[in-house]
């Protein structure tokens, strides 16, 4: 039976591309105005937040967001979520209270038109280039001088092994973290992977789980605490990811 499904698969993602695609052709030219310039990065990102939550409505999918701690909109932020789908990025995105920089990986700037945005207005690493990680700390440095808050996936990747349940954590989220005495938000994806994974003929339209758990405080850490912060997030996460799945 489940050849039948295999057409609808193929149309519900090549839907998901071509939205994706097209609704940023659309807008193509206001999105060069507004990423020319980093003072209008507020305005881009109300266009992306925008754009995210329709992404996530033409798609069949719902966000119902558990808080254990809410957003204060006046205050900066680290968020570290886990990361199992490419509709990670639109769901963020319509989480967020105030603007955010992605930190992203290189490859997607390779997607047609997507990845030209994507690469003007996210920081950008190349994890097999040491220089590129050191100049991804210093762009970051400056955002949140200017009062951005920063979106960094840290497990650095998707994991290729659907039976891993969330990958190694890596250290640059946390050490920026105690470098501004920024709290560190931990927050976990249940079912991204489930409703729409990499894997092509798979997943379905429903609800998007999320839940943001009390805030990790960084004030009075140093830079050698960022090893034990990274564990607490990770066990945190890991623990609420083990608890979903035994449900």
């Amino acid at each position: 039976m489940k050849i039948f499904k295999y057409p609808l698969y193929i149309f519900w993602r090549c839907w998901f591309y071509g939205w994706v695609f097209f609704s940023v052709l659309a807008i193509f030219p206001i999105l060069l105005i507004v990423t020319s310039s980093e003072k209008l990065y507020p305005v881009f990102f109300k266009i992306a937040k925008v754009w995210g939550k329709t992404i996530l409505f033409v798609m069949g999918f719902k966000i119902a967001v558990i808080e254990d701690e809410v957003l204060d909109d006046k205050k900066s932020y680290m968020f570290c979520p886990n990361h199992t789908s490419m509709i990670d990025i639109m769901v963020m995105l319509a989480l967020a209270k105030n603007p955010f920089v992605f930190v992203g990986k290189k490859e997607l700037t390779r997607i047609p038109i997507f990845g030209f945005f994507y690469k003007q207005t996210c920081i950008i690493v190349d994890r097999n280039n040491s220089r590129s990680r050191k100049a991804v700390f210093d762009e970051a440095r400056k955002r949140l001088s200017n009062g951005l808050d920063i979106c960094i996936f840290p497990e650095g990747l998707v994991p290729d092994d659907e039976s891993i349940v969330l990958a190694d954590f890596k250290n640059g989220a946390f050490r920026l973290a105690i470098e501004h005495q920024i709290p560190i938000v931990p927050i976990t994806m249940y079912d991204c992977k489930k409703r729409f994974s990499y894997t092509f003929f798979s997943g379905s339209p429903g609800k998007l789980r999320v839940k943001i758990h009390h805030f990790i405080q960084t004030k009075g850490m140093i830079i050698r605490d960022s090893d034990s912060l990274k564990k607490q997030t990770f066990n945190l996460i890991f623990n609420e990811l083990i608890s979903d799945r035994n449900n």
